[in-house]
């Protein structure tokens, strides 16, 4: 479900200095761009803003919810952040913090056009890899960045990767930057559960 048509047309007013909206299919939703530039999505309704850098800090510090979508009955995590009903009865708030998340994107990608690095440079990684990641859909850095680790894990098995704890390991410490063995040992052990879950809900699926 999208968002309302009058909360729609409310966005639509924030963004008018900006330019048009645009919207695809995105993470079980509508993403939201323009120019390009996708900053928010619609789920269920709801209204999500991306959050990168600076507009993330303040997204977290004022409490927004991150965007939690369910894949195959697992819950995937990404990195943007629910406008709640205060921020929709405060218009100019609301304009304030959607330019944020466009101008935040749109600074994020034109820095990484100016400094190009490809998926097999990134920790862990390697041409192999790249490659399956670019057969999943997956072509850019910053795509990997933002879909996550376990979006992107569930991709590779959705196209036929064989997949384990080392890849899902692997992507995360792409996105961190770090190899794998200096994991940050939170992040380490969500990995694991999360994985043993998932196990049990494909082997569930294709009893012997």
């Amino acid at each position: 479900m999208f968002l309302s048509g009058a909360r729609f047309d409310q966005l639509k007013h924030g963004v008018s200095s900006l330019g048009s909206l645009k919207k695809k299919s995105q993470f079980g939703g509508v993403g939201l761009s323009i120019d390009g530039v996708l900053f928010a999505l619609s789920s269920e309704g709801e209204l999500y803003l991306r959050g990168n850098s600076h507009a993330e800090v303040l997204f977290k510090a004022t409490g927004m919810e991150k965007f939690v979508y369910s894949k195959r009955g697992i819950p995937v995590t990404l990195r943007y952040y629910r406008v709640d009903e205060p921020l929709w009865q405060d218009q100019e708030q609301l304009s304030e913090y959607v330019n944020l998340a466009y101008q935040y994107t749109l600074d994020d990608i034109t820095s990484r056009k100016s400094a190009p690095l490809r998926l097999k440079d990134l920790p862990n990684l390697g041409v192999a890899l790249e490659r399956q990641l670019w057969k999943a859909g997956i072509s850019q850095v910053e795509d990997l960045r933002m879909l996550g680790a376990k979006a992107t894990y569930i991709k590779l098995q959705k196209n036929g990767k064989k997949t384990n704890i080392n890849v899902l390991f692997a992507l995360a410490g792409a996105i961190e930057g770090c190899h794998v063995a200096v994991l940050p040992e939170e992040l380490r052990n969500d990995l694991l559960l999360w994985h043993q879950e998932l196990e049990c809900n494909n082997n569930s699926d294709h009893p012997l």
